[in-house]
């Protein structure tokens, strides 16, 4: 009987009452930080795999540019809007795609479908220069001629009429407001993008990489949700360049600059709060 009560004795005490929960249970021993990405990296340029994440991007922005405009479309054409899907369903569209898209894509080139999270990631050094201006160049193409298929498709008048769901800022608000919706929206996706896909919780939680295409999704949804009635909601520099090129009326130029400045600030805002606040790489290289 003593033997037994040593026996419990020693496995109540085995482990200390405070153990460590979350990140702080992540030692060094099943984690390392990656090295950052090297700002030129010449030999992509060789490897079959950095072109074929380049046509990812744009195939997938491609699809996403097609399936978005089509439902904006629908709306818009619509004398009432309660025989159409509505915001709320082109809220879905919008999320939902880039759900589809970045479970489709993430293993081919990221799944970025969209030049502010390249633009966020690569502040985080997750990627080259190199392969960040190609990711971005193959969006805006893949977001043109997305956009032109639609355009194909309802015919250039009615198209026109529709407003070619390009992105100006609403009337009742102004260019500031956007501006400040654009940032706000885009770091809320580039903020999800990176917790979706942090390295630290991959290799900590197994089941992370394959539910990461559905909080970005969400992210994208919610946003949608609340931005549409100020901006349309780009938060997207390609989806804007795309529906704005093709579409090519002055009101669209005119606030077209908003959806640069404003998702590459959100973007630059997300990813600085992410490295240096969230995980405090910075203090974990000095240290």
């Amino acid at each position: 009987m003593e033997g037994k009560e040593e026996d419990v004795k020693l496995g109540a005490n085995k482990f200390s009452e405070r153990q460590p929960i979350g990140t702080s249970a992540q030692t060094d021993k099943d984690y390392k930080e990656p090295p950052p990405a090297p700002l030129f990296e010449p030999g992509e340029l060789k490897s079959w795999s950095f072109y074929r994440a380049g046509i990812a991007e744009f195939v997938a922005t491609f699809l996403f540019l097609y399936i978005t405009v089509l439902t904006v479309m629908g709306v818009s054409q619509s004398k009432t809007k309660c025989t159409t899907v509505g915001i709320q369903g082109i809220a879905w569209a919008f999320g939902g795609m880039i759900f589809a898209l970045v479970y489709c894509t993430a293993g081919i080139s990221g799944g970025h479908i969209n030049p502010a999270v390249t633009f966020g990631l690569l502040l985080a050094r997750k990627l080259s220069l190199t392969r960040a201006v190609f990711y971005m160049i193959m969006q805006c193409l893949g977001a043109i001629c997305g956009a032109g298929v639609v355009k194909g498709f309802e015919g250039d008048s009615r198209y026109e009429m529709l407003g070619g769901g390009a992105n100006v800022v609403n009337h009742g608000y102004t260019k500031g407001d956007g501006l400040g919706a654009e940032i706000v929206g885009t770091f809320i996706l580039v903020y999800t993008v990176f917790s979706a896909t942090d390295a630290k919780r991959n290799a900590r939680d197994s089941h992370v990489p394959i539910l990461a295409p559905l909080p970005i999704g969400f992210a994208v949804f919610f946003v949608h949700l609340a931005t549409i009635p100020i901006t349309g909601t780009g938060i997207n520099p390609a989806r804007s360049l795309g529906a704005a090129i093709i579409y090519n009326k002055d009101h669209a130029w005119d606030d077209h600059w908003i959806f640069w400045v404003g998702p590459f600030i959100g973007a630059a805002l997300a990813a600085i709060y992410h490295q240096i606040i969230i995980r405090g790489i910075p203090f974990k290289t000095r240290a």
